[in-house]
């Protein structure tokens, strides 16, 4: 057995929160909504795609949104979908602390923290850890 990709991230939303959902995930990051198979669908929740990469939503009671844990998404424009985000009103924050990236944390309208990272031109995508580094226990991490 070998792990060959990952086929879809879910995150949690709160019941009644697709319409807010479709804003964020369709409006601001352009990610086609999907129809749900019918069984899928009584559940509640919604599902959009683009390019292969699925993003699946799933009514949660009681709901909690994922603080830490979370979704890096790389993207071309850090600072274009920064500034797009808080102009239609959601909670970002700016973060370089990820060597040869630009990077900030934007937050869905349920508070579920998700990653965008940008490759600086000429950096490599990642730098190597020391062999001793424990990760950070924080935000940017």
């Amino acid at each position: 057995m070998t792990l060959q990709a990952i086929d879809h991230v879910q995150l949690a939303i709160p019941p009644g929160g697709e319409d807010r959902a479709r804003s964020f995930y369709a409006g601001l990051l352009g990610l086609a909504e999907q129809p749900k198979p019918s069984e899928l669908a009584k559940r509640g929740g919604c599902w959009f795609e683009r390019d292969g990469l699925r993003v699946h939503l799933g009514v949660e009671e009681p709901f909690h949104p994922a603080r830490k844990a979370h979704i890096a998404f790389r993207v071309d424009d850090v600072a274009a979908l920064a500034t797009r985000a808080r102009t239609a009103g959601f909670e970002v924050v700016d973060d370089g602390a990820l060597p040869g990236h630009a990077r900030a944390f934007i937050f869905d309208p349920f508070g579920n923290r998700l990653e965008f990272l940008q490759p600086e031109r000429g950096r490599p995508a990642r730098e190597p850890r020391d062999a001793g580094e424990t990760p950070r226990n924080d935000i940017s991490s």
